[in-house]
């Protein structure tokens, strides 16, 4: 009788050029999320900085640059700035519902508004119905996605104005892709409750963590996580926190900067979902 296998083979991208910053390639290294143990694999992974694509567990691992450091909020001691806690109260009456990880219209329509007014010409411009679909419901994984609505209207279910598709880790709630209405000006902010309302999930829960993905350091896009205190990164001796002083700089940059609050640039975002046939199996 054969064994079964215990470790998952690896296989390496092609160079690309990086989405992030200008002048670099960007290159990764990604593994099939499959099997009766794919749950513990993306568990195991994720506390090492991977992140999911459909069924392929990915992270960068470029040759000259290391500039990608996966973060996650502590949940469990995260304390909201006034201008959290404003956003929190500005959307108070949206309803989050929990949904199985099933693509509809509706969500694919929000989706593509999203796109065409926030990540013109990004990696996800061309995703199709059928793409969609594909990044939702292919998942190996425990999956479900939030769907944030308006009050009922006459015991109808309220405008669908935010979705999000998460990842339940035995950890933390690990945040894949999440996108908005961007023309509800009376609900500004709304990619920033997304987070927030990920981090009561996890303390409703007793999951210590939310991981936001990849941060990197002189890229715009990916700044607005730095607002979420306390914040850890991953480096090569483990988890560590960001210092009070290092986040307290890093947001008083991001608040002198034109970068609108909670947006980044789709050609950007990581765990962009668009590019899958990049990993190809050898």
């Amino acid at each position: 009788m054969t064994a079964p296998v215990r470790f998952p083979r690896f296989f390496v991208t092609s160079p690309a050029p990086c989405p992030y910053l200008s002048g670099k390639t960007e290159r990764k290294v990604f593994t099939e999320l499959k099997g009766p143990h794919a749950e513990q694999l993306n568990d195991a992974l994720g506390r090492i900085g991977f992140r999911r694509s459909q069924t392929v567990a990915y992270r960068p691992s470029c040759v000259d640059c290391r500039a990608c450091i996966s973060v996650r909020v502590v949940a469990d001691e995260f304390k909201p700035s006034s201008t959290q806690r404003r956003n929190l109260r500005r959307n108070a009456d949206l309803e989050g519902t929990e949904c199985r990880p099933w693509a509809t219209t509706e969500q694919y329509e929000l989706l593509q508004r999203y796109l065409v007014s926030r990540h013109p010409g990004g990696g996800m411009a061309a995703m199709d119905e059928v793409d969609y679909a594909d990044m939702v419901e292919h998942t190996s994984v425990s999956s479900f996605v939030i769907e944030y609505r308006g009050p009922s209207q006459d015991g109808r279910p309220g405008r669908l104005v935010a979705a999000c598709l998460t990842d339940r880790q035995s950890d933390g709630l690990s945040m894949i892709y999440s996108f908005y209405d961007p023309e509800t000006e009376a609900r500004s902010g709304l990619g920033n409750f997304v987070i927030l309302d990920h981090i009561r999930r996890a303390q409703a829960a007793g999951l210590p963590y939310v991981y936001l993905g990849y941060w990197v350091e002189g890229s715009q896009r990916m700044q607005y996580k730095v607002r979420y205190r306390p914040l850890e990164k991953l480096g090569p001796d483990g988890w560590s926190r960001f210092t009070e002083e290092e986040q307290a700089r890093l947001i008083s940059s991001l608040s002198r900067s034109k970068q609108p609050a909670g947006g980044i640039d789709g050609s950007g975002k990581d765990g962009t979902p668009g590019g899958q046939k990049q990993y190809k199996l050898a």
